[in-house]
């Protein structure tokens, strides 16, 4: 769930970081599924995931639900996963995978549900990633809008940049966000929130990923980095982030 995206790819730190991931974001593999079931999906409906990471959401709701889609992603690697996750569970015809950037991603034919779950930079912001996603939907589909929250409020800077805030308004609380996407002219019809636990499966995972890949990698010219990121990233998150920061999907249609 990085906060900025540059070039043609994902950062190698990000990739190393979330290795084994296959949700990209502090969702457990429950918590995607019961999203999915409460979206109430239905065989053949078409689905557009930006920044679709590995493909977990597309791959498994194809499976579970018979739904279609595509996924756009920046990352190769991220982008590669996916299209092996799709053969692994046996949809690799109902779902596609596209290396590419996310952002001005319009699909050739209107789609059921347009998704963007963490990665709101993609349209500079939650407001323009909504107009972003509107532009292959059809009319009365639904939107997912994966994105961060303050759970209590923050007491100073420095606590919002240790939540990979830039300040304190970088987010909002919730039901100010809630109000948000009222301003913008959409009724939120569901949401699924993250809990401390899958934080947890979500933070605490990408440790052992960076340990066991600065053990086989001493000599690369990240080590410097991953092991500065290793030795500073549990106290950090289990000081500020766990406590602060919140994730939820929120489901929006238009008005």
């Amino acid at each position: 769930m990085p906060r900025i995206v540059t070039g043609s790819d994902l950062p190698r730190i990000f990739t190393i970081r979330e290795s084994n991931h296959r949700i990209h974001n502090p969702f457990t593999a429950g918590k995607l599924a019961a999203l999915g079931q409460a979206l109430h999906l239905t065989p053949g409906m078409r689905l557009l995931d930006l920044a679709s990471g590995s493909g977990e959401m597309l791959s498994t709701w194809a499976r579970d639900h018979g739904v279609t889609g595509t996924g756009v992603d920046i990352s190769t690697v991220f982008t590669e996963k996916a299209r092996v996750r799709a053969a692994e569970l046996g949809v690799a015809d109902q779902v596609a995978f596209v290396h590419a950037d996310a952002s001005g991603y319009v699909a050739d034919k209107p789609v059921d549900l347009a998704a963007c779950l963490g990665a709101t930079w993609i349209g500079n912001g939650v407001a323009g990633t909504v107009e972003l996603l509107s532009r292959s939907l059809r009319p009365g589909g639904l939107t997912l809008i994966g994105e961060p929250y303050w759970r209590e409020e923050v007491p100073n800077q420095d606590t919002a940049q240790a939540c990979d805030a830039r300040d304190k308004d970088d987010f909002l609380a919730l039901p100010e966000l809630i109000e948000q996407f009222g301003g913008l002219g959409y009724d939120v019809v569901e949401m699924v929130l993250a809990d401390q636990e899958s934080w947890d499966r979500y933070q605490a995972a990408q440790w052992l990923n960076l340990r066991r890949w600065l053990d086989d990698n001493p000599d690369d010219e990240l080590a410097t980095e991953v092991r500065a990121a290793l030795t500073t990233e549990p106290a950090r998150y289990t000081r500020y982030q766990r406590e602060y920061l919140g994730w939820g999907v929120f489901a929006l249609m238009a008005r």
